[in-house]
């Protein structure tokens, strides 16, 4: 009696202390005494007696709170030993915990209990048998289908929640445990359980629907309900991916040839494609399940209609949730040789939805007059499922079997509501139509969006082109009076006042539904252009034009998105939609695409006129102007023959090719070709300060033109281009371009010269375009009063402007202009390394040399024969000396913390590209199309990176290593010197050697778990290189791998011994991600081989300092499996690395736990 009193007594001080602990953090009381009395609760060994008696006993919430904590983190560390009934009896008192407390009213206490049983439950699941998981779930079950009331009901559903939540890889905790573990226990949950636990909540809520139908919305039954329906929601947006008829699935089951089958869903909207397979087609289809869940909202709905707080509440939006997703179900569940099975499903929904949408305007006015939108816009959504997986007649009949008209015609009319509702409206705030008009405009796409297969767009049935082209028409209508609305609007913000560059997707969209009704978009946006431009031209100097100009800049938008799609990267086709109309057309110049292709440009062409420029042409709208045209050109304007000889051969094929012909080189291309370059001129010159615009024309409009050879051939032959290319190498026309600009101009200009007809003409040209930049640096550099004259502005801004033009070219670099790239750098080498000592304390100069360099480098390595690779690398090796030198990297002290601040972001810069030079002299090793190696000249790129690393790292602190940029670059280029150059790390001086041990030191201890597997990686490549050349009777590392004195005297380990500690302690002792083991043990194992004898002794430190002798025995069998069973041996091959990984992973989930613990 007396020792269960100390018990007893021990269990409440340890109650107290917590509880006062949670008050005193809730006080703000001492914190860090608070936090570490709570932690190391859940530290302590075997703390679950003492948990218990705080859940149980304790009036704290928040004791009783952290008590669950302190169970599932002890559980979880201590698993491996803890015995089976230890394991069984821990989850047994959890759930018994919230069944009992099941009325309790602190519900997080609950929510983390029920959240421990299901981690420990999982946590053990691959090792309990069926039986121990049918007894744990039984008691769910029985909680479950009510035996113990209402309140016990919700908590097991509440539970199962938790379970489902911890068995899905996107919601479930980090237990320490391999990615394998967690994929095994979802596939055994997904194929042994899921379908149960659905059935499980779909039978609680069948059994309370008639008590809620029948009682008031406060009945306790609502709740059992409403987590039933939460819970079968979540079963649903499980990722469903084993199949049993065929396997593990990826994608949707193509089983009809009207069924969409993308892969992927680019909507904004959320839209989840639910595939279970046909195992469960009795639960969801079969069983009249989503009949009695309409027939539920709509006695609901209907019972309620009066109430106007109904629409939100738990039980309706969890009802609309669950058949909204039902709407996405497709794949195996519906049988191969019945398809009809899905529509009569989709149809029956639909049925029940039509409540929520139809009529529109009437819903509409109702949103309106108060009601909540939350019904309609899950209509919305529903209507986006059901077009994400049927084609669009599919689509379109689902309606018409209950209906007089289709589903298209719905969705149109619907929309049109919505941008009705917009326009009357007309705010700049967020409302229920903006939501509805983006899930709209969703389903539209799903509808409309090419296919992955490549068939083309999808074609609508004549009701549903009739119904785009009228929505189309009140789009526009819409566009262009919000665009006239906001004229006079100063407010940044609104979206049409946004940079062209930050365009809406809802543009693409509009081009889709346009595209649907071609034969009447083309022509609508045909006349309301004219409309606009005459109304500018005859309202010239009389009225103010500005809303007319926003109206046209929409306008430019929108037909950019409806005549052409965008590149990404390649030459785009014109859309297949416009050339299968307009077949009766063969005269190029009446196809309605031609006819508003040529009025646009004729209006572009007007802005080179200067007295109508000023009057009509802001930079605004020439932002539009210029964007169209890049948009354009890419498409029509001389398209290659390959794309013309590609058209398919049909009646059509007149129409099609008088529509390519029209812009071709022979016909209107050239004319245009001249039009458009003379328009960027007029941008770059006559809109100075206008960096959007003047963005669109460098980086958009002039590169797509110089994408295609086709094209720069014709461009070297303009007047048009010639002055360009004089102006910008010969005259300071271009200076008040930014830099950014200046560059991507000259990258431009020199890779027009692939339209030459030789690579001699090609080089020629890109020397003439030069010469003149490149002599002004050389003579800059040899005036004798250069210091004097290089701190004037002028001569800084000349320097940084002809520097941005040089890496330009650099970045155009390609093998037909090689050589004259090539002499452009070797004619400015001297220059650079002038300027970078004359410009040490100009940061931006500094930048912009070293930058220059980087991408010149980058451009020739590869191309360099060994003579002029010996020229370069000495350049780099004194232009790394010369930075170190000068110390410009080194900050002071004394100066202000804010100047401190802006030299080491400006130091990162310099270092970063230092950092690239490095990689780029790296890459001569790896691809080499010179025809002597580099070793005639006596030149090791390894020899000359790992001196750039000497020269460099001393300017890299720790504290420069925080930006997370350098240090990915300086571990990513660490690594691979000593992945592919291990044995120049023993030619390294002391210095040098010392500070990579830091670094990889430090790296293996980093937050980024992308550095530490970089720097295991070089840990692998060094001690499997000394482990190759000591069996070989090599020196391998040398003196770095045995021990030596530091500069005070004192005896430091040897490198493979320091890391084996250090990786060893990682492991065991520190939070290491599961992610990173393999990449461990692949370091691990060499490590190991390198250093038994270490090896062997930390293993015995390891085992003496254990107390308890059952934990010493596993531990010392542990450690002996770790190095013996799965039949390891001692070669380093690719199997053995392979069995190692896996006897790591079952050493750590073995010994990691107890390990951990106080």
């Amino acid at each position: 009696m007396q020792g269960e009193a100390e018990d007893l007594g021990h269990l409440q001080s340890i109650m107290r202390a917590i509880e006062l602990a949670c008050s005193s953090i809730q006080m703000h009381v001492n914190p860090s005494a608070a936090e570490a009395t709570i932690l190391s609760l859940s530290q302590t060994s075997r703390p679950y007696q003492a948990c218990k008696f705080i859940l149980e006993h304790s009036q704290v919430a928040n004791a009783r709170f952290q008590a669950a904590a302190a169970v599932r983190d002890a559980a979880l560390r201590e698993w491996t030993i803890l015995t089976s009934v230890e394991k069984r009896s821990l989850i047994s008192f959890c759930l018994c915990y919230v069944m009992q407390h099941a009325s309790s009213p602190d519900g997080y206490v609950q929510a983390k209990v029920s959240s421990v049983a299901a981690q420990l439950i999982k946590r053990g699941w691959l090792e309990f048998d069926a039986a121990e998981k049918g007894s744990s779930l039984f008691e769910v079950k029985q909680a479950i289908i009510g035996s113990h009331g209402a309140d016990v009901q919700f908590i097991g559903i509440n539970f199962l929640e938790s379970l489902v939540s911890e068995f899905s890889p996107s919601s479930s905790t980090a237990i320490g445990l391999p990615r394998e573990f967690h994929e095994q226990c979802r596939v055994s949950l997904e194929i042994d359980n899921l379908k149960t636990f659905y059935s499980w909540a779909q039978a609680a809520a069948l059994g309370v629907t008639n008590r809620i139908i029948e009682s008031d919305s406060a009945a306790p039954e609502v709740k059992v309900c409403t987590a039933a329906l939460r819970l079968m929601l979540q079963i649903l947006n499980w990722d469903f991916r084993h199949d049993s008829s065929d396997g593990a699935k990826t994608s949707i089951d193509v089983f009809s040839v009207e069924v969409r089958h993308d892969g992927s869903l680019p909507w904004r909207s959320e839209c989840i494609l639910v595939q279970p397979g046909p195992s469960w087609r009795d639960v969801l289809i079969s069983s009249g399940h989503v009949g009695w869940l309409l027939s539920l909202y709509g006695a609901l709905r209907q019972k309620f209609l009066s109430q106007s707080y109904w629409n939100d509440c738990p039980i309706a939006v969890s009802s609309r949730k669950l058949i909204v997703q039902l709407c996405s179900l497709t794949g195996t569940i519906f049988p191969l040789d019945n398809y009809q099975m899905q529509e009569q499903h989709l149809v029956q929904l639909l049925s029940g939805i039509m409540q929520w949408i139809h009529p529109p305007d009437i819903v509409s006015n109702a949103i309106e007059c108060g009601k909540s939108e939350s019904e309609m816009l899950d209509g919305c959504r529903a209507l986006l499922a059901i077009a994400t997986i049927t084609s669009p007649f599919v689509f379109n009949r689902l309606l018409k079997s209950i209906c007089p008209f289709g589903t298209i015609s719905l969705l149109s009319a619907l929309m049109s509501e919505v941008v009705k509702s917009l326009m009357a409206k007309n705010s700049e705030e967020e409302t229920w139509s903006w939501v509805a008009r983006d899930i709209l405009l969703d389903t539209w796409t799903a509808l409309l969006m090419p296919t992955e297969s490549g068939s083309g767009n999808p074609a609508l049935p004549s009701e549903g082109i009739t119904a785009a082209a009228s929505l189309f028409a009140l789009i526009v209508e819409s566009e262009l009076k919000v665009a006239s609305a906001s004229a006079f609007n100063d407010d940044d913000t609104n979206y049409l006042q946004a940079s062209i560059l930050g365009m809406d997707e809802r543009l693409g969209c509009y081009g889709l539904i346009a595209r649907t009704s071609i034969e009447f978009s083309v022509p609508l946006l045909t006349r309301l252009f004219l409309e606009r431009f005459a109304w500018l031209l005859q309202g010239r100097g009389i009225a103010n034009p500005t809303e007319t100009l926003e109206e046209l800049y929409s306008l430019f938008l929108i037909c950019g998105h409806v005549l052409a799609d965008e590149g990404e990267g390649e030459v785009p086709l014109v859309p297949e939609s416009i050339q299968t109309h307009f077949v009766d057309i063969t005269e190029a110049s009446k196809h309605p695409v031609v006819v508003l292709s040529c009025e646009i440009l004729q209006f572009a062409e007007k802005s080179i006129d200067p007295e109508i420029r000023a009057s009509i042409f802001s930079p605004r709208l020439m932002e539009a102007i210029v964007w169209f045209l890049a948009r354009w050109s890419c498409t029509y304007l001389m398209p290659s023959r390959d794309t013309n000889s590609s058209l398919v051969q049909d009646k059509s094929q007149q129409s099609r090719k008088a529509l390519s012909e029209f812009f071709e080189e022979h016909n209107q291309g050239k004319h245009v070709l001249d039009v458009i370059v003379r328009i960027s001129m007029t941008t770059l010159i006559s809109y100075p300060g206008e960096k959007d615009l003047q963005e669109l024309t460098c980086r958009q409009l002039l590169h797509g033109l110089v994408r295609r050879r086709e094209v720069c051939t014709h461009l070297l032959v303009l007047d048009s281009w010639c002055s360009l290319a004089n102006s910008f190498a010969n005259e300071r026309t271009f200076f008040s371009l930014n830099g950014a600009h200046q560059r991507s101009l000259s990258e431009t200009l020199v890779l027009s010269a692939v339209g030459m007809k030789s690579s001699e003409a090609s080089n020629n040209y890109v020397r003439e375009l030069m010469n003149h930049m490149t002599a002004y640096l050389v003579n800059l550099s040899g005036k004798s009063d250069l210091k004097d004259i290089a701190q004037m502005p002028d001569t800084v801004m000349v320097v940084s402007c002809l520097l941005e033009r040089f890496r330009g070219a650099a970045c155009a670099s390609e093998p037909r202009t090689q050589k004259a790239i090539y002499e452009m750098g070797f004619s400015v080498m001297n220059p650079v390394l002038v300027l970078l000592e004359v410009y040490k304390h100009e940061s931006a100069v500094v930048y912009l040399l070293l930058k220059f360099v980087v991408q010149w480098v980058d451009g020739q390595i590869i191309y360099l024969e060994a003579q002029e690779t010996a020229v370069l690398v000495n350049f780099c090796m004194r232009l790394l000396q010369l930075y170190s030198s000068h110390n410009i990297g080194k900050i002071s002290l004394s100066r202000s913390s804010t100047l401190v601040k802006e030299e080491k972001a400006e130091k990162y810069k310099d270092l970063r590209a230092l950092l690239q030079l490095l990689a780029n002299l790296c890459s001569k090793d790896l691809v080499d199309f010179s025809s002597d190696p580099i070793e005639s000249q006596g030149i090791s790129i390894a020899q000359v990176v790992y001196i750039g690393l000497h020269i460099i790292t001393p300017l890299i602190s720790m504290d420069m290593l925080k930006y997370p940029k350098l240090c990915r670059d300086y571990f990513s280029l660490l690594s691979h010197m000593l992945e592919v150059y291990p044995e120049m790390i023993a030619q390294l001086n002391s210095e040098a050697f010392v500070h990579i041990l830091a670094t990889l030191d430090s790296g293996l201890h980093h937050q980024d778990t992308e550095v530490v597997d970089k720097c295991l990686r070089a840990l692998k490549a060094l001690a499997s290189f000394h482990h190759k050349e000591t069996i070989a009777s090599r020196v391998g590392l040398g003196s770095h791998a045995g021990g030596f004195s530091d500069a005070e005297g004192k005896f430091q380990e040897g490198i493979l011994s320091r890391f084996l500690h250090s990786l060893l302690h990682l492991l065991l002792f520190e939070d290491c991600s599961p992610d990173l083991v393999s990449a461990a043990a692949d370091a691990l194992l060499p490590l190991i081989l390198c250093e038994q004898g270490l090896y062997q002794r930390l293993g015995n430190e390891l085992i003496e300092r254990q107390t308890n002798p059952e934990l010493k025995s596993r531990l010392a069998n542990a450690l002996h499996s770790l190095t013996s069973s799965n039949q390891l041996s001692s070669t380093l091959d690719r199997i053995n690395y392979q069995r190692f990984r896996k006897n790591l992973r079952n050493f750590l989930v073995e010994v990691r736990g107890f390990l951990r613990t106080v």
